[in-house]
């Protein structure tokens, strides 16, 4: 296997035009934290680059919407998204974004040098244009079917329900986002990165030297190669983004997956003087952590840039995840429907960790997983303060209480002590080879093993029990659980950073090196702090709080959505004089037997009291309306409902989930009154 000095790491760049949430989290940015913050443990030179996608369309649609400059959108979201990383402790040693003049600078040599080396085809073909808007439409600003699984609003670079890339002209049924019109097809020249010739090149490195890499990562590069690959246009018909610094690029800028990969060297340059030694040298690794909707990208676009710009090494590894689900739907930004983080920070303040631990424990490394709310409590309560906050408590709480916070001096060991020591640098060893392997999943079910194996060897020697007739024996039973304690201090801290430290100030020690796992790494007679809780269990209510605002979100997309049912056909002044529509009042109600639906109401109609039988007993309680008013059609003929003669109808306004509400005066008035 190939020795490395060094380690660059990129993270996906999210487009600045909203908040991260729990996909983009669990998709990237933990395992690749996860990762960096080992290889730093380690001793090994190791850098996390990331920053954020200012040029992508869905930037400038953004500003449309909110009639802002695609500037202010940006400097809005990325520091939304910088302040939100920092305080979930991703721990980037830069995070740049790619509106500054450094990335400009770098990304327009870049272009240049391969336009210099006349590696781009330059080509003129027709592309959508919108006559009414008076501009070529890129690829976001076109929606279609997809031409693939045939799901409407796919877009005109990616179907987002099946995840296949597109071009814009293979969607069925194109239409501008911009005006709602369908766009028309218009000449325009813009430069192409001809793929097919570093075909075989790519496919030698990817499919013949790169056979360890995920299954979903390989199999999606691989039908890419089978297929053929055709030259990519790296140019675009926009006023917002890189400008192309080639003659006859006025009013078009870089393609943004042509930008927005070359962020990752800006980054680097930005951050150190030193850059080229990440990016150029042999004896350097690049690992790539992004999403399976941006494999192509890395796999395939990215790296034939480089190997036709010459200089620059290509990824060791491309450990993309599938998608995160939430609730049993696909995470949306347009639907609102996520958990976003710099919402989750606000209302679970001090719990990062939690959130990093069941983001990593249900990792979708190998499918599409799913994120919900109970499985979230759960994982808190049952593994987090059940298992390594409870192991930790006792070991502390009873070394208070039997030692007064001093860590004594072990005894002769057992074999069972020494069995149990030993453990320690096994279960390290399955850590380091699961994270060295891009299992994170794995790894940190490793890592709490060592909390497992604590609270096994405290129940099965009984310190509490054993006091009472052999104190130096306990002695030792707490110098084992402290020292276990202290190895689960460094064990845990690429996964759950923040309870490390809390966990290493009541042992009241430093942070140790990863390679000190397993020793003796607590001295006797050192004293320990008060213990505290790690972790606290989180109660129903708190969680059915975050369930009813996903459930709002959800009544208001299903209402925003709603297709608003058709005028019927007209009907002339003399018809709608035949309805008699009065103001009733409820006096008695009660359930029909045997039905879901049905309340028999008593009302008071002002003309007399009438029995009217009415299908809304899933929506009010029949205690609830009495003396309520309400529109009554009091000359509808009679009809029977389960051998109940109902004398009129019940006028209701249906929501956008189906339920039903009264349509009410908002003023008392007396029954009878006519509604007109």
């Amino acid at each position: 296997m190939k020795k490395f000095n060094r380690t660059l790491v990129t993270t996906a760049l999210p487009y600045a035009n909203g908040p991260v949430h729990i996909g983009h989290l669990a998709g990237v940015y933990v395992p690749a934290d996860i990762y960096t913050r080992y290889l730093r443990m380690k001793g090994e030179d190791v850098l996390l680059i990331g920053g954020s996608d200012e040029h992508g369309v869905p930037i400038t649609i953004k500003a449309q919407k909110e009639g802002i400059t695609p500037q202010d959108v940006v400097d809005k979201y990325h520091n939304i998204i910088k302040d939100s990383f920092e305080k979930f402790g991703i721990s980037f040693d830069i995070y740049s974004r790619t509106s500054s003049k450094i990335h400009h600078e770098t990304a327009s040599e870049f272009f240049k040098t391969l336009y210099n080396k006349g590696v781009f085809i330059e080509k003129t073909s027709e592309q959508f244009y919108d006559v009414n808007a008076n501009q070529f439409l890129a690829d976001r600003y076109i929606t279609g079917t997809c031409p693939h699984c045939n799901s409407d609003g796919a877009y005109g670079d990616q179907c987002e329900s099946c995840g296949t890339s597109l071009n814009a002209t293979d969607l069925i049924n194109p239409t501008s986002s911009i005006t709602g019109n369908k766009p028309e097809l218009k000449e325009t020249k813009h430069w192409y990165l001809p793929l097919d010739k570093y075909e075989n090149q790519l496919k030698k490195w990817i499919l013949e030297d790169h056979k360890e890499w995920k299954a979903n990562v390989y199999g999606q590069c691989k039908s890419w190669l089978d297929n053929g690959l055709h030259p990519r246009a790296v140019t675009r018909d926009l006023n917002w983004g890189v400008p192309v610094p080639a003659e006859g690029g006025e009013g078009k800028v870089l393609y943004v997956w042509f930008d927005a990969p070359i962020g990752y060297i800006s980054a680097t340059k930005e951050l150190t003087p030193d850059w080229e030694k990440y990016w150029k040298a042999e004896d350097s690794k690049m690992v790539h952590f992004i999403g399976k909707d941006n494999i192509v990208f890395h796999c395939i676009i990215f790296p034939a840039m480089l190997q036709a710009e010459g200089s620059y090494i290509l990824p060791e590894n491309v450990p993309a995840n599938e998608f995160l689900n939430l609730e049993g739907d696909k995470i949306s930004t347009s639907r609102n429907w996520a958990v976003w983080l710099h919402e989750y920070l606000e209302e679970f303040p001090e719990k990062q960790d939690v959130l990093r631990y069941v983001l990593t424990a249900n990792a979708p490394e190998t499918k599409d997983n799913d994120f919900t709310w109970k499985d979230f409590q759960a994982r808190n309560n049952n593994e987090l303060v059940a298992i390594l906050g409870n192991f930790v408590n006792r070991a502390l709480v009873l070394t208070h209480k039997y030692f007064d916070g001093i860590i004594p001096a072990a005894g002769e060991l057992t074999n069972f002590d020494t069995e149990t020591l030993a453990e320690i640098a096994q279960i390290k060893k399955q850590v380091e080879k699961n994270i060295e392997n891009y299992h994170f999943r794995e790894a940190l079910k490793d890592a709490m093993n060592l909390a497992r194996l604590g609270n096994k060897y405290l129940a099965d020697t009984e310190p509490w029990k054993m006091i009472k007739t052999d104190e130096a024996r306990v002695k030792t039973i707490m110098n084992v659980c402290l020292q276990i304690s202290a190895n689960l201090s460094t064990l845990i801290e690429p996964f759950l950073p923040f309870t490390a430290q809390k966990l290493r100030d009541f042992l009241n020690m430093e942070k140790l090196d990863w390679e000190n796992i397993g020793s003796n790494v607590l001295a006797d007679g050192h004293q320990i702090n008060k213990a505290a809780l790690l972790f606290d269990k989180i109660e129903d209510s708190t969680i059915q709080t975050q369930i009813d605002k996903l459930l709002a979100t959800k009544v208001a997309n299903q209402a925003a959505n709603k297709v608003v049912v058709p005028a019927k056909e007209n009907i002339n002044f003399d018809d709608f004089m035949k309805l008699d529509i009065r103001v009733g009042t409820i006096l008695e109600a009660e359930k029909v037997a045997k039905t879901k639906k049905l309340l028999k109401l008593l009302v008071d109609t002002g003309i007399d009291q009438r029995t009217i039988v009415s299908g809304i007993a899933e929506y009010y309680k029949p205690e609830d309306i009495i003396g309520k008013q309400v529109s009554v059609l009091v000359n509808l003929e009679p009809k029977m409902l389960k051998g109940i003669e109902s004398q009129g109808m019940i006028l209701m306004a249906e929501n956008a989930d189906g339920k039903l509400s009264f349509v009410s005066p908002d003023q008392t008035i007396k029954p009878g009154s006519e509604i007109r």
